[in-house]
Order: structure tokens, then C-alpha cells, then sequence
């Protein structure tokens, strides 16, 4: 049996959204949808607006310029994280200081966090990792009133997910998702940023169109010349992926019960393989709880063995992903800036963490088969 990590969650009324704006001949760029899709995924999310990007990475980037992060400011994010992260931060010329993580929901750790604030720190940034949420983001939401401090949520891999009813996206001053082809909502690429801010909303669309300022219609229906008002970036979301992306979430629920469903078997059957001590899941009373609602991005274990039990599954045509088996302070172009933290819980984690295929359409006998390689090799080693 073969079972890659991932597969597109795609179905027939996805196609025909595509078709229709390929077959309309017009505003594959700019069109209508844009707005649609945006004004659908605020209030999805909760919040007054959304501004899409053609990707989660330039949705960063946009963020931190829209609210002024620039040389000399200090932005406290996660090292246990993709390094769009942190590389955002350093985009726009500022800094990125790196905190600890907490051991279950793999989001920064209040405590660590409260250690690396200084006279220079201007926001924190967490992520919500794999589709749950950071559990710390309500102390660290209060830390940000107390402190004057931005916070920004980086919940590009936990679109729908929530933590006592409030969705993630909602908690910090402004926040990014992605749409990245592994994630929740996959159109292939885009992200967005959502925010209750009207005038970092309007800044975030000159930035992500060359800092033009467009009243009425747009740059590929007029005729007159348009004003440019700030420095600005080609970072729109294509028409194509916004039709793709409407249709997508008018399913999105469905989507998330069918991914808390295979994440719910992986429990049921580590748990009936006896294996779930050697195999350690964090997940666990997570999914769909009254408090914490999982929406299983990701899969992910713990394993003491995580490289020759990767190295075992591939040789069963099992794909598996270290979810982030490096740490960015320890890449090198970070080790090379002179970063030289030591993060204790981000690094055993990240020698241990292991994420294992899970999409909508993965099978039941297919999650048997990984957790029986799994057990295969818990015994035999």
C-alpha cells in the first residue's frame, strides 16, 4: 500500500469554479471573486476584513510593513515554526528573537516569552501549529495589552481552529493563514492577512498592488491613470485561485470533520496497538472538545526513534514529514547571522516530532496500515 503525506482535497464544483472564470475570458486578474472570497473568509473567521496575497509568506511580510515593524524593532517568534516566520521579520529589517515552546500544543511558551521582551520589542508572534492552537495565546494576548505590544498570530496551518469557541485569527491585532496546497483550504498557493483595523486593511491593499491607489474600477478596466501613493509589491492573489477558494470553503466544515475523523482513528487505533507510550500523541482530547477544537493540519508524533522509524515507513511506501524537525536558529543562515540561543523543549522536540499522512480522503485501512507499520517497528526495536 502506498500512502503519500498528502493528497488535494478536490472535488467536481471546484473544477467548475475554475472553468467558469477560464471559460469568461476576462479578469483572470482583479476580478470580481477577489472581493467575494475575501468578504466570505472574514466572516468565516470573525473578523471586520480580509486581504488576500498570492502567498501566506507575502501575507507576512505585508502584515509587518502595514503596521510599521521596521530596523531596530524586535519581534518574538517561535524557532519551532516554517522559516517564513522569521525570515518575514527580517524582510523588513528588523529582528527576530527566538522563544521556547510548550511540550503538547507546540505554541510559544508564555514564560520564555516574557523573558525575551526588552525596550525594543514591538510584537509577538506565535503560530498555531498543525491545526490546533497555540494554548498560551490568551496570556500572551494579555502580555501584548499590558506591554503596549503588537501580536500577530502566524495560523497559516489552523484555518477553522479555535480554542474555547474563538477561532484562531481572531486574538492578536492582525493575522496570516496560508492556502498553501497541504493546508486546510488548499487552492496551490495564496495566504491572507485578517485584521479589525480598517486603516491597516487599506494599507495592506496598496502594498499588495505597487502602492496604487484604486477608487472604483480597477487597473485593468480603466482607461485613466492611477496615483501611486507608497511603495508597493505584485503580491495579488490570481482571480482563478479566489473562485477556487469560494468554492472550497463553502465545504471547509465538511473538510475539517473529515480530517478530525482520520485524526480520531490514528488516536483509536496508537491507543489499541498498545504502542501509544513509545508513540507519543499530544493530540489526544483535543479534537472537537469543548475547549480546544483540533482540525488536524497535520498528524504529528513523538517518537525517541523519529529518524529510523521515518526511514523504516518509507521502506513501506508510508510518507512521513519532521514537522519541524529543524529548528530555525539552528539553520544555517541563522547560525550564520550569529544566533546562539538555547531552546530546550524546541530542540528534543524537534529530534522526536514526526507527522504522518492525514487528508480528508485518506482511508481507514490506510491509517490501519501506518499505525500496523508503526507497531511493527515499536516491536522490533
Amino acid at each position: 500500500m502506498n500512502v503519500p503525506f498528502f493528497k488535494i482535497h478536490q472535488r467536481q464544483e471546484d473544477v467548475d469554479a475554475v472553468s467558469a472564470i477560464i471559460k469568461r475570458g476576462s479578469h483572470w486578474a482583479l476580478g470580481p471573486e477577489i472581493e467575494q472570497f475575501e468578504l466570505e473568509l472574514a466572516h468565516y473567521i470573525g473578523t471586520k476584513y480580509a486581504t488576500t496575497f498570492n502567498s501566506g509568506t507575502s501575507a507576512l511580510h505585508a502584515m509587518l510593513l502595514a503596521y510599521d515593524i521596521k530596523v531596530g524593532d524586535e519581534v518574538i517568534v517561535p524557532s519551532f515554526t516554517f522559516i517564513a516566520t522569521a525570515n518575514a521579520v527580517k524582510m523588513v529589517g528588523a529582528s527576530p528573537i527566538f522563544a521556547d515552546i510548550d511540550s503538547t500544543s507546540y505554541g510559544l511558551n508564555f514564560d520564555s516569552v516574557y523573558e525575551k521582551i526588552t525596550s525594543k520589542t514591538k510584537a509577538i508572534m506565535p503560530i498555531h501549529y498543525a491545526g490546533g492552537m497555540c494554548w498560551d495565546i490568551e496570556v500572551l494576548q494579555e502580555l501584548c495589552k499590558e506591554k503596549k505590544i503588537l501580536l500577530f498570530e502566524d495560523a497559516a496551518q489552523s484555518l477553522g481552529a479555535s480554542l474555547k469557541g474563538q477561532k484562531a485569527g481572531t486574538f492578536g491585532d492582525a493575522s496570516i493563514f496560508s492556502f498553501c496546497q497541504d493546508k486546510v483550504l488548499p487552492l496551490g498557493e495564496g495566504g491572507c492577512v485578517v485584521t479589525d483595523n480598517k486603516a491597516i486593511y487599506d494599507k495592506m491593499k496598496l502594498i499588495r498592488s505597487h502602492g496604487r491607489l484604486e477608487i472604483g474600477e480597477n487597473y485593468f478596466s480603466a482607461t485613466d491613470n492611477f496615483n501611486y501613493v507608497t511603495l508597493g509589491y505584485n503580491w495579488r492573489m490570481p482571480t482563478i485561485l479566489a473562485s477556487l477558494g469560494i468554492s472550497q470553503l463553502k465545504r471547509i466544515d465538511q473538510t475539517i470533520k473529515l480530517r478530525q475523523e482520520k485524526g480520531a482513528l490514528y488516536h483509536e487505533y496508537l491507543m489499541k496497538s498498545g504502542i501509544n507510550k513509545k508513540v507519543y500523541s499530544p493530540y489526544i482530547g483535543t479534537i472537537n472538545s469543548d475547549r480546544y477544537n483540533h482540525v488536524c493540519q497535520k498528524y504529528t508524533i513523538q517518537s525517541n526513534h523519529r529518524d529510523d522509524l521515518q526511514r523504516f515507513l518509507k521502506s513501506k511506501d508510508i510518507q512521513s514529514r519532521a514537522y519541524f524537525g529543524l529548528p530555525v536558529h539552528l539553520t544555517q543562515y541563522y547560525k550564520d547571522l550569529g544566533y546562539k540561543e538555547t531552546l530546550p523543549t524546541t530542540e528534543s522536540l524537534a529530534k522526536r516530532v514526526l507527522s504522518l499522512p492525514i487528508y480528508p480522503d485518506l482511508t481507514t485501512a490506510e491509517i490501519k496500515y501506518v499505525v500496523d507499520c508503526i507497531r511493527e517497528f515499536v516491536t522490533c526495536n
